[in-house]
């Protein structure tokens, strides 16, 4: 009598559980802007850190993001003052999962409550969970109730503009949590 539980296996259609592929994965993120063609040994060393690089724009020479490339996955956007070969290369919104975060990625993005005209109202249609932008090479993490979205600008780490401190953000993405935010100041301009 057989009993229906206890089948021999068939090892053409078993397949072993894959324990690596229970453990969550966590994303390091390097997220920086405004490099206006500046690259140096710190943002260098942070690069080496991250699992990925995410730029908002304002790359200048494509010779940074080359470096960025050889090293990481990078993730970009150009920005205003990027050429024809920057924008070849990038577009100008980058949507993308990151693990369980709905990305959105660009330059000219404002923030919450003065987001930019060309964006609200696709932005209202479909938020992402993280929306990240540059141009202001102003730093600022701040959360949208009202879109129920975390906006993210890492200032600028280039050393040309108005800002005194040079900035960028690191954090993690753990399935849907963004976790473990950081602000790396690199210096005076």
């Amino acid at each position: 009598m057989s009993n229906s539980l206890h089948k021999p296996l068939n090892p053409q259609t078993f397949k072993p559980l894959n324990l690596f592929a229970l453990k969550k994965k966590m994303t390091k993120i390097l997220l920086l802007s405004d490099t206006h063609s500046h690259f140096d040994e710190t943002i260098l060393k942070y690069v080496h850190l991250a699992d990925e690089v995410w730029h908002a724009g304002d790359i200048g020479d494509l010779k940074v993001t080359d470096v960025i490339k050889k090293l990481k996955p990078l993730r970009a956007v150009y920005g205003n003052i990027d050429d024809n070969n920057a924008r070849m290369e990038f577009p100008l919104h980058n949507r993308f999962m990151c693990e369980s975060v709905d990305v959105w990625i660009t330059h000219i993005g404002g923030y919450p409550g003065k987001y930019n005209q060309n964006i609200r109202d696709d932005l209202k249609l479909n938020p992402p969970n993280l929306f990240i932008c540059g141009h202001s090479h102003i730093l600022k993490v701040q959360f949208d109730k009202s879109l129920n979205l975390l906006h993210m600008n890492p200032g600028a780490c280039g050393i040309y503009g108005f800002h005194q401190v040079r900035t960028m953000l690191r954090f993690e993405i753990n399935n849907d949590k963004i976790q473990n935010l950081e602000i790396v100041e690199i210096g005076k301009k």
